[in-house]
């Protein structure tokens, strides 16, 4: 089994900086693209930003400039850093991971999500 575990989120003001980070464990052979998304109160969920294992990143227009997706694969990590934070970034946050795990001798393709992480940015 593969766990995916949020850290980092909390109560900011507006203008400030948060940083979010996902740590993936288990018997994981290889993770290929790592994403952030978030559901406001009252909304769908929605991509915040994703990066493949290569490094490539894609970002929401919302978030463009603002915010940085990145990833450490020697630790199975993504983060995802926040900058000039706004009110109507306030969400939960969570983690998802395409992941390749080596069971019973074959490779399997999963996707995990974590359980979120709260961000709230007061005005």
């Amino acid at each position: 089994q593969v766990h995916l575990v949020e850290s980092g989120g909390g109560l900011v003001q507006t203008g400030g900086s948060l940083r979010l980070s996902c740590a993936a464990f288990g018997s994981i052979f290889r993770i290929d693209t790592m994403c952030w998304y978030r559901q406001a109160p009252g909304k769908q969920r929605e991509l915040v930003a994703d990066i493949a294992s290569g490094g490539s990143t894609n970002y929401s227009d919302s978030v463009k400039g603002r915010f940085t997706i990145s990833r450490d694969n020697a630790k199975n990590t993504v983060y995802l850093q926040m900058n000039s934070l706004k009110p109507e970034d306030t969400a939960v946050y969570y983690c998802y991971s395409e992941v390749t795990i080596l069971h019973m001798d074959q490779l399997h393709g999963l996707d995990y999500w974590g359980k979120g992480t709260l961000v709230t940015v007061s005005s």
